[in-house]
């Protein structure tokens, strides 16, 4: 897996202060996307050992609220493979760090089995994420005065009570 940016320091991207990872690679393709330089899954720098303790070490003070993983699409299953071991790393070192994730792909989705989103890590990866960000941009529904998402469709979800239900559960506000 390769990686574009990573902000130490964002407000953007979640609840708090956090670090953000945006990830390489999306067969998305949301039209008008903010950053279509990362459909391309050999965009930026490969992710490495080096990178997974350099975001553990900016992830460690106590101001840091959690760790936002967006893209790219941090659900294509060759980034899921990589991203679950270091989410495993992230949650054992620092169990007291949220986790967002951003994804084009509706919760529905990465939980349907025959979804080109749902490989054999998956589920593990969904049961490590505190918050999901899910659906595609879409340019029509923009709306500038949402919080954490760019258009109407997407929604913001509670992934501990959605995977408990079994249905998508939004985030109490």
């Amino acid at each position: 897996m390769n990686y574009g940016t990573i902000k130490d320091c964002d407000i953007a991207n979640g609840i708090g202060v956090r670090v953000s990872l945006f990830v390489s690679g999306c067969t998305n393709h949301c039209e008008k996307c903010f950053q279509p330089e990362t459909w391309d899954f050999s965009y930026g720098e490969p992710f490495t050992s080096e990178t997974e303790s350099r975001l553990l070490a900016v992830l460690a003070p106590d101001y840091i609220n959690g760790l936002t993983v967006l893209g790219g699409e941090p659900f294509e299953p060759e980034n899921q493979r990589t991203l679950l071991p270091f989410v495993q790393k992230v949650r054992s070192k620092l169990p007291q760090k949220t986790v967002w994730v951003y994804s084009g792909f509706t919760f529905e989705e990465l939980l349907n089995p025959a979804s080109y989103a749902h490989c054999e890590v998956t589920e593990q990866l969904l049961s490590l994420v505190d918050v999901l960000v899910d659906g595609r941009y879409v340019d029509d529904l923009k709306d500038i005065s949402l919080r954490f998402r760019g258009s109407s469709n997407q929604r913001i979800l509670d992934v501990k009570a959605s995977l408990k239900e079994k249905r998508a559960v939004l985030c109490k506000e």
